[in-house]
């Protein structure tokens, strides 16, 4: 490792480190805040900040099953509620005065998990194949980030962190050759969420052009003040003093008392509306319709989302073992869930972003590793988009494909991607043979 790039963005000097064909700057805070506290802009600093460790993760609970699937292991960076830092990755070849279109990356997991400097998320094949710049953000989860109370703790202070994040792009991503007028947000899952919910804020036009909305749940994000509320007063006894693990333990709890709210509690945390930043479920999308001539957008999702979870619930995976019916019904609960979850919300947001004066595009990724259980499950986009032989290795998501066709559609879908983001603009319809197919709205 070589600490030598030096940067002088206006928040203070900023070294950095060569990796290969990229440079990358990692850890730089951009917002501070205490607990249950909105953020504030991280204070300016004078003396060089060496940006060459990871963002920290926001205290989580292990989950074994998205281990298994993805190939990560519990732990693999450190925990911290001070975990609002971002982290940069750039072609290592800029030239000077270059400027060079600016990719967000908002990372899923539930809003419970997940951290913006997994291995797993690994912007250096996309950086360095496309001549683009990947931010990768880290922010506040679960209890800490998303879960308003009645005694008036705010809800969506992890939106309110990506909000800081992208101010701090915009005054501060030109000093490393980035282009502030041409930002991405991009976010799979409940990044996606976090993009489409980040989309109905009036600032939302001045800090990003364009939006990629992978895998969103948008069909559970609506209804759902009441399981909220339940799940606010199971919050009450956390304090500003338990001990963050404590925390984590306690958000168990409190996501049992969404169980029987029904398909809205497969993500019990969440944005919530009425809260800032966002205006009231009724006015959302008004909201949104303000935003879209502003904002280029592409959205779609897998076409077996369901399929990563299907595996987990009893009686689908009885249903599994029925010799050839068993098959059948277990494709038909999947685009069923596929389509409730994801599906149907998608287009529907499409259409009306185009309605409102927006220029939509929506898609379908159907790549699966050959015979692999999960096909084109929820989370297969992201070893096409971060792809990296090594991180990926242990993957169950992708047992059955060898790692020169996971790269040769991973380069097409990069190339797509950075195409989109770079303004090059999208044919009315196109797509990867075999892999993902797209069109206007």
């Amino acid at each position: 490792m070589n600490a030598e790039p030096a940067f002088s963005p206006p928040c203070g000097p900023v070294t950095g480190w060569r990796d290969g064909a990229v440079l990358r700057a990692s850890g730089i805070p951009y917002a501070t805040a205490a607990r249950f506290q909105p953020p504030a802009s991280a204070p300016d600093w004078t003396e060089p900040l060496p940006a060459t460790s990871p963002s920290p993760a926001c205290p989580q609970a292990p989950v074994p099953f998205l281990d298994d699937i993805l190939g990560t292991r519990y732990g693999e960076l450190p925990g911290s509620e001070d975990c609002q830092r971002l982290s940069i990755t750039l072609p290592a070849d800029l030239r000077a005065g270059e400027r060079v279109p600016v990719m967000v990356w908002l990372h899923g997991g539930s809003y419970t998990s997940g951290s913006g400097d997994l291995a797993i998320f690994d912007p250096k094949a996309l950086v360095a194949e496309n001549r683009v710049m990947v931010v990768s953000v880290t922010y506040r989860l679960g209890l800490f980030g998303y879960l308003a109370t009645g005694t008036g703790r705010p809800a969506n202070l992890g939106l309110l962190d990506q909000l800081e994040a992208f101010r701090w792009v915009r005054r501060n991503i030109g000093a490393f050759g980035g282009d502030p007028e041409n930002v991405t947000a991009f976010g799979q899952s409940a990044g996606g969420d976090a993009v489409a919910h980040l989309m109905s804020t009036p600032e939302a036009p001045a800090l990003f052009r364009r939006a990629i909305i992978q895998s969103a749940p948008l069909g559970i994000t609506r209804g759902r003040a009441k399981m909220s509320a339940a799940m606010g007063v199971a919050a009450e006894a956390v304090t500003e003093d338990t001990p963050a693990m404590d925390v984590v333990e306690i958000e168990e709890h409190v996501s049992q008392v969404a169980r029987k709210y029904g398909l809205i509690a497969a993500m019990p945390f969440g944005t919530q509306y009425g809260h800032a930043p966002l205006p009231p479920e009724a006015a959302i999308e008004d909201a949104w319709n303000s935003a879209a001539p502003g904002i280029e957008l592409l959205i779609g999702h897998t076409s077996e989302e369901a399929r990563m979870f299907l595996p987990r619930n009893r009686a689908v995976s009885r249903v599994a073992n029925v010799p050839v019916l068993g098959a059948a019904v277990v494709k038909a609960i999947s685009w069923a869930v596929t389509e409730a979850v994801y599906g149907r919300a998608a287009r529907r947001f499409a259409r009306r972003h185009a309605r409102a004066g927006g220029t939509a595009y929506r898609y379908v990724l159907s790549w699966a590793a050959p015979g692999n259980p999960y096909g084109a499950a929820h989370t297969v986009d992201l070893p096409l988009l971060f792809g990296n032989e090594k991180t990926w290795a242990g993957a169950g998501l992708l047992a059955g494909a060898p790692w020169e066709d996971i790269n040769a559609q991973g380069r097409e879908l990069r190339a797509l991607w950075a195409r989109f983001a770079a303004g090059g603009g999208l044919q009315r319809r196109g797509g990867i043979p075999g892999a993902l197919r797209y069109r206007a709205a």
